[in-house]
């Protein structure tokens, strides 16, 4: 007999490859995972959040260049090179853009850098013994220009990538526990369970999405984890009609009357056997609540309720830059904005792959 793989997994995945967009969509999301994980590692300025400040060249063009003179200080810093490669440098120096400078034996004579022609304020500074001066002046290119408070916008959009792509994770995951959990008992057992089940279903989906998360947001307080856990707590829902729907319909079939005839319990049943012929269509909800996650996790940025500065985050970027649109600098907004639709456009993308590879009627 031949070995040819034909197992249902292999029949899927195997249309799955043929499925461009989704093939495409499956490696993007990877390059933005990689992306999110080793962001300061990518990201031209390395300090925490990305939040090195220079309000002297704020609201750059794409290309900007400056010379920049790292006066250091006392503060010493004990930080390891795991701590800065995945939560960023503690940055113990003081940046100053510059001008103009001139070296004199150890004396650097400088002018900060101004604005719109304007002549900043000269300043000089002693280099101690055996230093060497020039080892201080670096020439920096901030390749998508500053925002508004001159930070390097590139390094902002790596490192909110984090943001934005671990929310969908973390609400995924928790949307998951609760929704299959209430959508197999209630499909499962039926009858009043099932009942108060979907009423408190009906009641929660009754509830607009944001206002319920801005409820549970304030209710828990501002912060990373708290939006993380709100957006979870209020995408169960779609699980669990889903799964409570299969399961119905499931739990009328053969395998699972000859399960019950050969004496096995009710928690085995669910989790050994139905569960495992139902997780496609649960899949491919996951995909659609994922990229669902980063939009609600963008507005809530947006509306200043969602991840608090100085942390990096795409939705926070748009509300902070949304009136340069019309201030000529389109790009402070466009480019974060530009980033949520092609990492939500993915996950819709490779939801609809994964429907069509685990379609069993084609």
């Amino acid at each position: 007999m031949s070995k040819n793989t034909n197992s249902l997994t292999q029949l899927a995945l195997q249309k799955f490859k043929k499925n461009f967009w989704g093939v495409l969509s499956f490696w993007f999301i990877v390059l933005v995972g990689l992306v999110a994980i080793f962001a300061y590692v990518f990201a031209p300025d390395n300090s925490q959040y990305a939040n090195q400040m220079h309000v002297s060249i704020h609201s750059k063009s794409p290309g900007f260049e400056v010379e920049i003179l790292s006066l250091p200080s006392q503060i010493k810093s004990d930080q390891n090179s795991f701590n800065k490669m995945f939560f960023g440098k503690i940055n113990t120096v003081t940046e100053v853009p510059l001008q103009e400078y001139n070296i004199n034996n150890q004396t650097i004579n400088y002018i900060e850098y101004a604005s719109d022609g304007l002549k900043g304020i000269e300043k000089t500074y002693k280099v101690e013994e055996g230093k060497n001066p020039e080892s201080l002046i670096t020439n920096k290119t901030f390749y998508l220009g500053t925002d508004k408070y001159g930070r390097d916008l590139l390094s902002r959009v790596l490192v909110g990538a984090r943001i934005s792509f671990f929310i969908g994770f973390v609400a995924v995951f928790i949307s998951l526990i609760i929704g299959v959990f209430m959508g197999s008992v209630a499909g499962y057992f039926g009858g009043k369970i099932d009942a108060i089940i979907m009423w408190v279903i009906n009641v929660t989906w009754s509830i607009p999405t944001l206002l319920l998360v801005i409820a549970i947001t304030l209710a828990l307080g501002k912060g990373f984890w708290q939006v993380f856990i709100a957006v979870g707590l209020t995408m169960w829902v779609e699980v669990a009609r889903v799964v409570r729907g299969q399961i119905i319909s499931a739990k009328q079939l053969q395998y699972v009357t000859a399960a019950r005839a050969l004496g096995f319990g009710d928690f085995r049943i669910i989790t050994k056997h139905i569960l495992p012929n139902i997780m496609a269509p649960v899949i491919v909800i996951c995909a659609a609540n994922f990229a669902a996650a980063i939009l609600i996790e963008s507005g809530l940025s947006f509306l200043g309720i969602g991840a608090q500065p100085p942390m990096a985050s795409w939705g926070a970027m748009i509300k902070d830059h949304y009136n340069y649109i019309i201030l000529g600098k389109p790009y402070l907004a466009i480019i974060p904005g530009l980033c949520i639709m092609f990492l939500v456009m993915a996950f819709m993308l490779i939801g609809n792959a994964l429907r069509d590879a685990l379609d069993v009627k084609s």
